[in-house]
């Protein structure tokens, strides 16, 4: 069985969902809406923030979903040749992206969902993060399943 990961891919995947974060969360995009739905202002917000280590848990946990993506999208790419476990086929952006996407409709979704309805959160602020972590699993899916 011949299973290696690009460490990489998955160091630069990990940048992923704070760079999608910035452009999905900025205010001309979704930011406005996104405070709007959790009825706070930017001011409130940057209150008693600690963005180093917000971000530095942030990298380290985009680094474990990452790796955890690639993983479950290299086993979906296994097949069995003369009694083998062979992994390694289909490894393109596309097929990547669409693992990614499916992928967050099956983990992020339901989990987001469910956690939204316990915390009575909007349609509006659950739709901006499902749109946000349905393109971010894409990406990092593509990127990843790409670089392998």
């Amino acid at each position: 069985m011949d299973f290696s990961f690009n460490f990489l891919a998955l160091i630069v995947a990990a940048f992923i969902p704070t760079i999608v974060g910035f452009i999905w969360y900025n205010p001309k995009v979704f930011g406005t809406a996104w405070m709007q739905s959790i009825g706070k202002t930017e001011k409130e917000l940057e209150q008693g923030f600690n963005m180093p280590l917000v971000m530095g848990i942030s990298f380290v946990l985009s680094f474990l979903l990452a790796f955890g993506l690639d993983f479950i999208i290299e086993f979906i790419h296994k097949d069995v040749v003369d009694g083998q476990l062979v992994f390694g086929s289909n490894h393109s952006f596309g097929h990547g992206f669409l693992h990614g996407f499916m992928l967050s409709i099956f983990l992020a979704i339901p989990i987001l969902v469910t956690n939204g309805l316990f915390e009575r959160r909007s349609f509006k602020n659950l739709a901006i993060h499902i749109g946000y972590w349905m393109l971010t699993f894409g990406l990092i899916g593509g990127l990843t399943d790409m670089w392998n």
